[in-house]
């Protein structure tokens, strides 16, 4: 089902802030340290769309009082298109761009040489919300909130839903319902999913037996495909309360590690517990919903009873803490000699939570929420032992990469990043699923480009 074609409105060089009107008019980007922006809207596809083909909304109404965007020098912001609740990206090997959604639909585009988009169209529509999508080997596996489907898989292969395959039981329920998925080094596929809500009782290892598997949630679980009789999943991370972004990074000596955005509680406030990124390691414990991360250590919730299924010294440190209520989602691992590799090692999609100030409740003023952005992280070394092993906390940096997407003056958003994914020749893509959803594009400098 391909996206109807429509030419790209190109606004030149940008010099000033925001005026209001809608998008086409009104995303002027202002450059940060001196340097101009671009945006250009564009949305592509094959000429001959079927009468079932989506159609793209190429403008939005920005509010009164738009600050201006905010990208690194030398970058560029496209919109290559609307979609309809884009979520987690992928990228196959072939240079598929493959997009899940919480509107029913699983999306699928080409890249070009040159990092644009050849061809975006709907590949698929599944129920129970297609929150991730990931291609291995010959098998496209999708995790909805309650299973993890497959269907055999090749570039450019048309599927329905009916190609698709039940391969196993995801612990499903409401509040926290998105699945995300992630292919290991090892081959294995690794599936996160948080708790329920703020304080609920669920334990993803299941180890006592008062947690039957649908109450297995709240970390990140690995995929057993050898086992004798079916697929099982087994625990790998636990004591998560919402991990939504998965991650595998390599470490200068050559191992992975598998990183994992937190997203923490809502009941205490405005200020803590702050938001984390964590090593999600094999059998890691990360403490949630018994203990909260504050000032640099673990505390006791009491809004839950329950004995934690950890001690308190097995709780893992942090790798990096962002502040309440940002709503941390997708990860990206900077590539080795990108332009933004000298100040961060991975790039996180911030969505922006409902909390205002200064208590954290939904009603206050809307201006006061956390913008959403995206954020770029140095880590530092060491720091993601447990409170045994540690010693001198080591603290990584973070630098706004993307800003500028909520109106200073009624906290409107018009675009709310929720995943980021870097291209084989290093664009940025990003999804946003709220205000002017869908996909796009952040370009940067060539390191030779001032040669």
């Amino acid at each position: 089902m391909p996206i109807d074609t429509r030419k790209p409105n190109n606004f030149g060089s940008l010099t000033n802030p925001l005026p209001s009107g809608p998008l086409t008019s009104a995303l002027l980007l202002s450059a940060l340290l001196i340097n101009a922006l671009l945006i250009t809207t564009s949305a592509l596809a094959d000429a001959s769309s079927p009468t079932s083909s989506l159609t793209l909304h190429t403008a939005v109404d920005a509010p009164e009082g738009s600050p201006s965007l905010k990208l690194p020098a030398g970058a560029r912001l496209s919109h290559l298109a609307a979609l309809d609740g884009p979520r987690m990206l992928h990228i196959t090997a072939q240079g598929e761009l493959l997009i899940g959604s919480n509107a029913g639909r699983v999306y699928r585009g080409q890249l070009a040489d040159d990092g644009s988009l050849s061809s975006l169209e709907t590949l698929v529509r599944l129920s129970s919300y297609p929150h991730s999508v990931v291609v291995r080997d010959s098998t496209l596996y999708v995790a909805t909130t309650n299973a993890l489907l497959a269907a055999d898989y090749a570039p450019q292969r048309t599927l329905s839903a009916q190609d698709f395959r039940h391969v196993i039981e995801i612990p499903g329920g409401g509040g926290h319902n998105s699945r995300t998925l992630s292919t290991g080094p090892d081959g294995a596929l690794y599936l996160a999913l948080g708790i329920q809500g703020n304080c609920s009782d669920q334990y993803l290892a299941g180890t006592a037996p008062h947690y039957p598997f649908s109450e297995r949630r709240g970390g990140v679980m690995r995929l057993d495909e050898h086992s004798k009789d079916q697929p099982r999943w087994q625990p790998w991370a636990s004591g998560l309360r919402n991990p939504v972004g998965l991650a595998w990074q390599t470490l200068p000596r050559g191992e992975t590690r598998l990183l994992a955005t937190n997203n923490g509680p809502d009941h205490w406030g405005y200020e803590h517990p702050h938001e984390l990124l964590v090593a999600a390691t094999q059998q890691s414990f990360h403490g949630m919903p018994w203990y909260q991360w504050k000032d640099g250590k673990p505390q006791r919730d009491a809004c839950i009873e329950s004995v934690s299924p950890q001690p308190l010294q097995e709780i893992s440190r942090p790798l990096a803490e962002m502040p309440a209520r940002s709503a941390p989602m997708g990860i990206a691992v900077v590539p080795e000699g990108h332009p933004l590799s000298p100040n961060m090692d991975v790039v996180i999609a911030i969505h922006g939570s409902w909390g205002t100030a200064p208590d954290g409740k939904a009603w206050g003023d809307p201006a006061s929420r956390r913008a959403p952005r995206l954020l770029g992280v140095k880590l530092a070394s060491g720091n993601e032992q447990t409170q045994e092993q540690d010693q001198e906390q080591q603290h990584s940096a973070l630098t706004p990469l993307l800003t500028g997407l909520q109106d200073s003056t009624d906290g409107a958003r018009w675009i709310r990043p929720l995943d980021v994914a870097f291209g084989p020749n290093g664009d940025l893509y990003m999804t946003s699923d709220t205000g002017a959803s869908g996909l796009y594009r952040i370009t940067f400098p060539s390191p030779h480009s001032a040669n």
